[in-house]
């Protein structure tokens, strides 16, 4: 054991300090691509021992890798290079007293956001983020990849519902920013800068959280579309008639439901006829008074009128409406199991979806003919994952995988759109974003880095090149 690990160790403690032999699945990513050996893994209970370990490092000249719950997919919880601290914040779970009147909650950055969710089961209040990874994703690793989810279109990014933040810099000195206020003009925006910086700018410790009011009633349907242009003109129509209640209007594809009707049990579709695409609507409101069952039937009369709709079911049940957004939600893990796969995760405007979706059906044929496309997301605002799996009989994409990638994410920027929605640049879009981005504003973000981390030990290797 070297100087910093037993001076780690003495700071946190029994149970507070884990030798890399001790790490089990930390040390990878959720996908298996990256992950070097760390010196070890660091698992802080408050903010001064983060602060801590932060200095000690920074003295020590070792980078630091703050982790969440490593449910990210662009690698940048975990290592880039042997030798880092993986600092997680998984000991660090408090969640605060929501305050009805301000309309906010404090909550420790590793608290998971399901448990959140839970905390406020009681109060009237809800955290509209809503993923498929939220029984395992943190607070803090939301706030570093800005996620987005499922209602984001409604209630915007994660960096929309952060009121205040606390952070340790780079030097382990603490900025804290925890003002539960909505107004708050003195100065730069601090607190933004920390929203998608994925742990290169500092660790996030603590946030104060933005809070809404829970539902009174839900109304949920799933349709059968037989287009992507239908998907826009029904999603633009209902948002015309309901705008103000549409908190989901998430799509999936046929390929996307065969693969999870072939790997995922106790899933079927619930409708009588197969489509191209499906939709799912969910409406909510906070008034009992709203009529939004009678809202979303004439949407959907409406829709089958147009020719945009071809099929369709009301969820008549809680259960029926967790097994619609179950048919959503567990694409991923039924392309997963299915084997090899590709990964994009996209967005254009969303008026501009149907041609995304068509241009970039010919690009992968053009590359790899018969490749399986499962393009799936939130029509809201257009975030597509665009997700391949290999043709039929063949188990790999061969040398055409960085091709695609550069190619579909190329595409998204010429749309008006980006290479990158939700999930962050980490470790695996670095060159891709010096080669799609402007050169002024790569730049702007390298300075960004250097200026509040000069030394270069704050997660080294995600979003801008460094040694990591």
């Amino acid at each position: 054991m070297n100087d910093l690990q037993m001076r780690l160790s003495d700071t946190l403690g029994r149970g507070g300090w884990l030798d890399a032999g001790e790490a089990g699945g930390r040390t990878r990513d959720w996908l298996d691509r990256f992950g070097e050996m760390p010196l070890g893994i660091a698992r802080p209970a408050s903010t001064e021992e983060v602060a801590a370990i932060v200095a000690a490092c920074a003295e020590a000249g070792v980078p630091v890798v703050p982790q969440g719950g490593n449910t990210g997919l662009c690698g940048a919880a975990v290592a880039g290079q042997a030798g880092a601290v993986i600092l997680t914040l998984e000991r660090m779970t408090k969640v605060g007293a929501a305050d009805a009147d301000a309309g906010c909650i404090e909550v420790e950055a590793g608290a998971v956001l399901s448990d959140l969710h839970s905390a406020l089961g009681a109060t009237g209040l809800i955290f509209p983020l809503h993923l498929g990874a939220e029984g395992s994703a943190r607070i803090g690793g939301l706030i570093g990849t800005n996620a987005g989810g499922s209602h984001a279109a409604r209630y915007g990014m994660m960096q929309d519902l952060v009121i205040g933040l606390e952070a340790v810099l780079a030097d382990g000195s603490v900025w804290s920013g925890l003002r539960a206020v909505q107004k708050d003009n003195a100065g730069y925006q601090l607190r933004k800068l920390f929203c998608g910086a994925e742990g290169t700018l500092g660790i996030v410790t603590k946030a104060v959280l933005r809070l809404h009011p829970a539902p009174a009633r839900t109304e949920a349907a799933l349709l059968a579309l037989p287009n992507a242009a239908s998907l826009i003109a029904f999603g633009t129509a209902l948002r015309r008639e309901a705008g103000e209640f549409v908190t989901g209007l998430e799509f999936f594809c046929e390929t996307g439901m065969e693969l999870v009707r072939r790997h995922v049990s106790g899933l079927d579709l619930p409708l009588e006829s197969r489509a191209p695409f499906y939709l799912l609507v969910e409406l909510t409101c906070g008034s009992e008074k709203v009529p939004l069952s009678e809202i979303l039937e004439a949407a959907l009369e409406g829709g089958m009128e147009a020719g945009h709709v071809t099929d369709g079911a009301l969820a008549m049940s809680e259960a029926q409406r967790a097994h619609f957004w179950r048919l959503r939600e567990e694409q991923p893990e039924g392309q997963r199991l299915e084997g090899k796969q590709l990964k994009h995760d996209i967005s254009v405007p969303p008026g501009r979806l149907a041609a995304f979706l068509e241009e970039a059906e010919g690009i992968c044929e053009a590359a790899l003919p018969g490749v399986r496309i499962n393009p799936f997301g939130h029509l809201g605002d257009g975030n597509v994952h665009y997700n391949l799996s290999p043709p039929e009989g063949s188990n790999d994409f061969g040398d055409t995988a960085q091709r695609l990638g550069e190619e579909i994410g190329a595409l998204a920027e010429r749309m008006g759109g980006s290479f990158a929605a939700e999930h962050g640049l980490g470790r695996s879009k670095i060159a891709l974003a010096d080669r799609l981005r402007s050169e002024t504003e790569r730049r702007a973000m390298a300075r960004i880095k250097a200026a509040l981390d000069p030394e270069g030990l704050m997660n080294p290797g995600v979003i801008v090149p460094g040694d990591g």
